[in-house]
């Protein structure tokens, strides 16, 4: 059952299973905490696996025109310090990893482990953020045809007639998200910081998931990331959505990051 806590006038959803460590999952662009429904059933078995819809998405509501990582990253800790958590394992898909690493560059006493699924710690490049303002040009036009289309496309093609019912699924939650709040989200990923350092000189657990045909993000820019560094690497082969498409490999993957 989803609780609220106050966060600068809005409410910020969220819930908590299980009891033991703590596991955070961050859903990314698009999506909501209802995207961790199986993970939250394994998980909560063997720990406190909590849930958080981030600014925009789901029952939380928006902030602004931008919602940066760094202000998503704030929400996290309004509901750690609700819960009176300390230290947790912080596993984030795509924009959820990217929340993550603020978090973690923000709190670091807080992290345990650090998880990226289908994300990355780079900053975008500037053609990827002249594709962002056309990304926020569409959704002005037609957000909820620019959100049939998008989902469809962060699958592996072959997939997308294997996962079918699936991806029609994941595009009915995305069509509650508001029209600010993909605008707002949009506009921070586009504006993060580069966050490759946490990879290389933190002190806790790292593990990147990388799916080997990501249409989003680019395979070999994901491994030199990882390059000299102390983080686990898991490589699926299929797209963009392995908590779907991977979705054993990844239970598996998770179950070794928060293995004590």
């Amino acid at each position: 059952m989803q609780q609220f806590v106050s966060y600068k006038n809005i409410e910020i959803a969220y819930t908590v299973s299980g009891k033991g460590n703590t596991l955070v999952l961050l859903h990314g662009f698009l999506e909501t905490s209802t995207m961790w429904k199986t993970y939250v059933a394994t998980f909560s078995k063997t720990h406190k696996v909590i849930t958080i819809d981030l600014l925009g998405h789901g029952k939380t509501g928006c902030l602004g025109y931008i919602h940066t990582m760094e202000e998503m990253a704030e929400t996290i800790f309004a509901v750690l310090k609700e819960l009176k958590l300390r230290k947790i394992h912080l596993a984030g898909h795509s924009m959820g990893g990217y929340v993550a690493l603020a978090f973690a560059e923000m709190y670091p006493d807080y992290v345990k482990g650090l998880c990226l699924i289908n994300s990355t710690s780079r900053a975008d490049s500037p053609e990827r953020k002249i594709n962002r303002d056309r990304a926020i040009r569409a959704v002005k036009y037609n957000h909820k045809q620019f959100i049939r289309l998008s989902i469809s496309n962060l699958f592996r093609p072959k997939n997308r007639k294997i996962f079918a019912k699936k991806i029609k699924e994941v595009k009915k939650e995305a069509l509650t998200i508001s029209l600010q709040g993909i605008v707002a989200a949009l506009e921070g990923m586009k504006v993060r910081e580069d966050r490759e350092v946490l990879l290389h000189f933190s002190p806790y657990k790292k593990m990147m998931i990388i799916g080997k045909r990501d249409p989003i993000l680019n395979f070999e820019d994901l491994i030199d990331q990882t390059k000299d560094s102390e983080v686990d690497v898991d490589i699926f082969p299929d797209g963009h959505m392995s908590h779907i498409e991977n979705e054993d490999d990844l239970l598996f993957s998770l179950e070794n990051f928060v293995r004590n």
